[in-house]
This record gives C-alpha cells, sequence and structure tokens, in this order.
C-alpha cells in the first residue's frame, strides 16, 4: 500500500480531487481489456508535465509504482497495477497542441483519441494512417506505448513509421526531448524508437509529434467470398506478388461470418468459409485500375462473388462486417482471448491452416481474423476463464501457436504487445543475452524499478 506521506505529497500536487483512491472510483483502473484484475492503491490523473514531474520525483522518494494508462483498450495486460501502486491517466492532456500544414506535422498530448485527431485532420486534408480497431477509444499515448497498427497497415505502416519525436518525463521526474519535426534525424541513438512500443516501462510521454501525409483523393473498397479458407489466404499472397499494396487486406473466417450474422444481421452466402474486404486508395484512376486487377485476380483464385463498393455508404456497408466482428464474437462467451502473432506474409496460409489444427486439437471454439495483408492473425478464442480445464487447453494451444509462428520466422505479437498476456514466451523469441540487453536498458532508464514493472521484463 502506498503511505500516508507519500499519499500527502501527491494530494498536494494535484490538487487533492486529482487523486483518487474511494473504491468505486479505483474499480475502473483495475483490468484493462485483457482479463485479469488488479486493484490499484489509488489513481493519479495529471494536467501537465510539470505535475507528473514532481509525481514521478515522489515515486522515487517513497518507492511506490506508477503504471501510464490511456483508456484501457490494450488487450494484453500492459497498464494494470500487477505489482500494486498508482495508475496514472491521461484524460485530462487530451489537446491537439498544434497542426503544421507546411511540416506535415502534429503535436498532441497522450490523452488525444485517435479518431478525434483523424476526424481534425481531415478539415486539412490530411491523414494520420495508423488505424487501430479500437481508434475511437484509443488515446495516441496508449497506441506509441504499444506501438500501434491496423488495417491500414499493410500500405502505411505502423506507429512507430510516423513518430517523429517526443517529449518525455524519465522515472527520476527529469524531463528530455526526442527527435523533432524533421522527416531526417539521424543524430546519437534513435531514442524515439526505442521508447514506442516501450509499454509504459521507460518512461511517461508528455507531448507526441507525429508525421502525416495528404488525405488520398480516392479509394475504392471490395469484399470477396470463398467457398475455401485456403483459397483466400493464398489469394492475399498473390495480390502482393503481383505488385499491388492494398491499403486493407483483411480475413475472416466461416465462424466469424456465422457470429456477425446473428449479431448484426449481416446476410452472407451459406457456402461462404472465408471473406476478403480489400481497399485501394490513391489517385482515381490508379484506384479504379487497381479495383479491377485485383478483383479479377481473385476471382482466378476461387472467389465465388466479389462486390465492389461503387458509393461510400457501400463501402460503410462492406466494412461494417469487419468493424462488428470483435464485439460479436467476444459476446458469445464468457472470455474472449486475442491472439496477435505475426508471420511473414508467404506463410499466411500455413499459420491458418495451424490454427485450424489446434482448434481441433484442443477442442476449442476459435474464430479466425487476420490483418492479412501484413501477416498479422488475430484467432479469437472463445472461452471462459472460470473452466480451469478448459483454460489449461488454451493454454497449449497458445503455446504451440507461437512456437509455429516463431518457427515461420515470425514473431509473438504484430501489435497488441506482450504484457501479461505472453511474458512467459519471450524466451521463444529472444536469446538470453538480447533479454539481458533489454533488462539493462530498463535499468538505466529506471533503476528502481517503479514504472510499469512486472511487464514483460
Amino acid at each position: 500500500m502506498i503511505s500516508q506521506a507519500a499519499a500527502h505529497d501527491l494530494r498536494a500536487v494535484l490538487e487533492n480531487v486529482w487523486y483518487l483512491d474511494e473504491p468505486e472510483d479505483i474499480a475502473t483502473y483495475s483490468y484493462d481489456g485483457f482479463l485479469p484484475e488488479f486493484t490499484p492503491d489509488a489513481v493519479l490523473v495529471p494536467e501537465n508535465v510539470e505535475q507528473i514531474a514532481s509525481i514521478m520525483k515522489i515515486a522515487n522518494e517513497y518507492k511506490f509504482n506508477i503504471i501510464p494508462r490511456g483508456a484501457g483498450t490494450n488487450i494484453c495486460g500492459s497498464s494494470v497495477a500487477r505489482e500494486g501502486g498508482v495508475i496514472m491517466a491521461f484524460h485530462r492532456m487530451n489537446k491537439i497542441l498544434e497542426i503544421d500544414r507546411e511540416s506535415m506535422c502534429a503535436v498532441v498530448q497522450p490523452g488525444v483519441v485517435n479518431g478525434d485527431l483523424q476526424k481534425e485532420l481531415a478539415k486539412y486534408n490530411l491523414m494520420y494512417p495508423p488505424d487501430p480497431a479500437s481508434m475511437y477509444v484509443s488515446t495516441i499515448g496508449g497506441n506509441v506505448s504499444l506501438n500501434a497498427g491496423g488495417p491500414r497497415g499493410v500500405k502505411y505502416g505502423v506507429t512507430r513509421d510516423y513518430l517523429l519525436g517526443l517529449e518525455v518525463v524519465l522515472p527520476s521526474g527529469e524531463i528530455i526531448k526526442t527527435g523533432g519535426k524533421t522527416l531526417k534525424n539521424v543524430s546519437g541513438y534513435d531514442l524515439t524508437r526505442l521508447l514506442c512500443g516501450s509499454e509504459g516501462t521507460l518512461g511517461i510521454f508528455t507531448e507526441i509529434t507525429l508525421r502525416l501525409v495528404p488525405l488520398p483523393p480516392a479509394k475504392t473498397t471490395l469484399q470477396a467470398a470463398y467457398g475455401d479458407l485456403d483459397d483466400a489466404a493464398t489469394t492475399v499472397t498473390a495480390i502482393l506478388a503481383a505488385g499491388m499494396v492494398p491499403t486493407t487486406l483483411e480475413l475472416m473466417d466461416r465462424t466469424v461470418l456465422d457470429v456477425i450474422s446473428d449479431y448484426g444481421g449481416a446476410q452472407f452466402n451459406p457456402d461462404t468459409e472465408a471473406l476478403l474486404l480489400i481497399e485501394v486508395d490513391g489517385d482515381e484512376d490508379l484506384v479504379d485500375a487497381q479495383g479491377e486487377r485485383i478483383e479479377a485476380l481473385c476471382r482466378e483464385k476461387g472467389a465465388m462473388a466479389v462486390d465492389r463498393a461503387q458509393t461510400p455508404e457501400e463501402a460503410e456497408k462492406l466494412w461494417q462486417a469487419r468493424r462488428t466482428a470483435f464485439g460479436a464474437v467476444a459476446s458469445m462467451r464468457p472470455n474472449c482471448i486475442v491472439e496477435d502473432a505475426t508471420v511473414p506474409v508467404k506463410r499466411l496460409p500455413e499459420i491458418i491452416r495451424k490454427v485450424v489444427q489446434l482448434t481441433q486439437k484442443y477442442d476449442l471454439q476459435i474464430a479466425v481474423l487476420a490483418h492479412a495483408g501484413d501477416g498479422n492473425l488475430h484467432p479469437l478464442i472463445m472461452t471462459d476463464l472460470r473452466d480451469k480445464e478448459e483454460m489449461g487447453r488454451v493454454d497449449q494451444m497458445l503455446e504451440e501457436l507461437c512456437e509455429a509462428a516463431i518457427s515461420m520466422g515470425g514473431t509473438l505479437s504484430g501489435e497488441h504487445g506482450i504484457g501479461i498476456a505472453k511474458a512467459r514466451f519471450m524466451g521463444m523469441e529472444f536469446s538470453e543475452t538480447a533479454l539481458d540487453l533489454m533488462r539493462g536498458i530498463k535499468r538505466v532508464f529506471d533503476p528502481n524499478n517503479i514504472l510499469n514493472p512486472g511487464s514483460f521484463l
């Protein structure tokens, strides 16, 4: 428990009202999009960088833990008080500080919601490409902490590809700035990229500078239905091998489609075993030509039907299935575990076949979603945490899936992070020497181990 002296000092910094320790207040912050719950001692809601610096100095003096937290949408357990301590929430630091059209960048506070930034940038005919599925809730600070991706990742990349600079409060309370507004910067070690994806273990972001791109003038959306899941997966590799890079290339299997039909009323041919949702953007002539080529390729690879949106409203209708997928599947059982092992794109059909095999081997309910264009697999494991026997089978399945992904040259996590969810598997991907280097970096930044301890290290 946090000491009375520490609580007194924190209340003074936060003017008392933004130090929350009533049970009904802290309960909201005891869990995130992952499953277990860990009740913090208190919740701190700072307003500015100076308050955060003061809080970190107090934390070092009294040796209590600080866990940074955005909107709590992450699904790896990286924003909960695993080893006690206090949550630091950022919903008061939610300002877009600058949109610099000439330098094609924006400066924001960590509590800015991704979707809100997207809407504001559209007024300037600009776009911030990373679009996690939680974009209408998740915050930029959380996106940077987890190096979030999204459906547009196949063409545009992930958060780190658009991160230019940071203002960071270190665990000691010192304030540093990394990077800036320049597109090129090779001065010294790349601390900006080191901090991106660090899951709240190295520093607290207080200002974030993001690279922007022009909003594409045109886009087209296609939906291809397949009678065989393997045909859908091989179409993905065929599209990329043909030299086309769609904005998005999403895959859903029959299990997802059946649930969506019951949940949201979307209708699919009863013979459909898999669906590809494909979007291309760019100049209008290019978009039309690519749309035609992709449609022909889908049919060549076995698609039973290909629907191509002619209006924004039709495109939105095609996207409806993908956007409701997680909520629909999650409603089927008390709990839903979302995996995100990622493999080289050419191995996608192979890893999907492995998931199907493991589903049968361990007698589990698993639906398959994928950011297929970048090999990012999302098996949705429908389960019940209270069923210990079933959870034992889930753990065995996850271990085998991670081993398979690594053996294919893949990674444990493409976008969700490690957190609690996959910390036990880190040894599969990294040698002990590599892990020791990571631990050494953590010690340099945070010698007292007060910032998000008990994480993936």
